[in-house]
């Protein structure tokens, strides 16, 4: 279908990597919780905005470029890394008591869109993981445009997946958010989460 080879493994596939919690995720979660839908669709739109610019690097062959060239792939992982950790820390620092104006900036200057779009660009090895993973479903007589229906089933799987993330946490939430100790504890435990993927970066690094 769509030019796709074993297409139900390709649907499939891109639906167990969607399941994975990563950073995206947290950042979704994060801006769910503390602002509501809103502000956790600009989320969304913003993982999805870096996992397009990704696949598309990917199909225009970056990929080799940051290959040929390990320093600037090494460079640009420990700029993540660094922001990982500092959104990790800015998160478990927080003070309990937001200020209601700001909530309001925040939602009107998209601050969680640039938020979760930065978090997707920590991870430039996600050019090489699509560069690997489509040709996994190409046939030897596939066309131009099949690349362009796997980017879109990418990208549509994965808006209909965060989309039902987003729901699902702002239940949650409006039911936590009478106990101030169990958003707290919430909070605490994303800025952890996003800590921990920066440090295991680092490791990976070493």
């Amino acid at each position: 279908m769509f030019g796709i080879h074993n297409y139900t493994s390709f649907v499939l596939a891109i639906v167990a990597f969607q399941i994975i919690p990563g950073p995206g995720t947290l950042s979704i979660l994060n801006a769910t919780a503390r602002l509501g839908i809103r502000s956790g669709m600009c989320a969304v739109f913003g993982t999805l905005t870096g996992d397009f610019l990704f696949m598309l690097a990917a199909v225009l062959g970056l990929a080799a470029v940051l290959a040929a060239h390990p320093v600037i792939l090494s460079s640009l992982q420990w700029v993540g890394v660094v922001y990982l950790c500092w959104l990790g820390l800015k998160l478990l620092l927080a003070a309990v008591a937001v200020d209601r104006a700001n909530t309001v900036r925040v939602q009107n200057h998209w601050t969680c869109f640039r938020q979760a779009f930065a978090v997707c660009l920590t991870n430039p090895k996600a050019i090489m993981f699509f560069m690997a993973f489509f040709p996994l479903f190409l046939a030897a007589d596939s066309h131009p445009h099949t690349l362009v229906a796997m980017m879109a089933h990418v990208s549509l799987i994965s808006l209909a997946y965060q989309t039902g993330l987003v729901l699902v946490g702002n239940a949650f939430a409006v039911k936590l958010s009478r106990f101030q100790l169990v958003s707290v504890l919430a909070r605490r435990l994303v800025g952890l989460g996003l800590l921990g993927f920066g440090i295991k970066l680092a490791i990976k690094r070493q």
